[in-house]
């Protein structure tokens, strides 16, 4: 993931700006990919599981193809319903989310082959978080055009 590019979007993105889809706002969804940054490099923790063949399928399909990630998927666990808010405002969120991909960096550089639980997915590399995060923070910040 390209840290400046992140910067650049990220001051473009304020409590107005105008969600194209979905339910969150602004903040929600900032603070949506601090947990999914976190649960990345093991910040936070769940169980480790064997993914089922439909979402062995799902990782293929998301992970390892051109497709984008599709509009009104739903976050495993989070259902319909937006998380009570962290943090006292946006400017905030965004300083935890790049200080997370700060985190996320240093946690890799120095485990290489760790491999780290994604709640839909399973164990996955540092390679194939990449190529998620990749697509995640595209779909999130497609949702408020930035």
């Amino acid at each position: 993931m390209d840290r400046e590019s992140i910067v650049s979007r990220l001051k473009n993105l304020t409590e107005e700006s105008p969600r194209e889809f979905g339910i969150m706002t602004p903040q929600h969804m900032v603070e949506h990919l601090i947990l999914t940054v976190k649960l990345s490099y093991g910040r936070i923790q769940i169980p480790e599981f064997e993914p089922n063949e439909k979402q062995l399928m799902q990782k293929q399909a998301l992970i390892y193809s051109d497709i984008s990630f599709p509009r009104g998927i739903r976050a495993p666990g989070i259902g319909d319903q937006l998380l009570d808010l962290r943090f006292s405002d946006l400017d905030t969120a965004k300083l935890e989310l790049l200080k997370s991909l700060d985190d996320y960096s240093t946690y890799f550089t120095s485990n290489p082959e760790a491999k780290t639980v994604h709640p839909r997915f399973g164990k996955l590399t540092h390679q194939e978080w990449e190529l998620f995060h990749q697509k995640h923070f595209e779909h999130h910040f497609g949702q408020f055009g930035i």
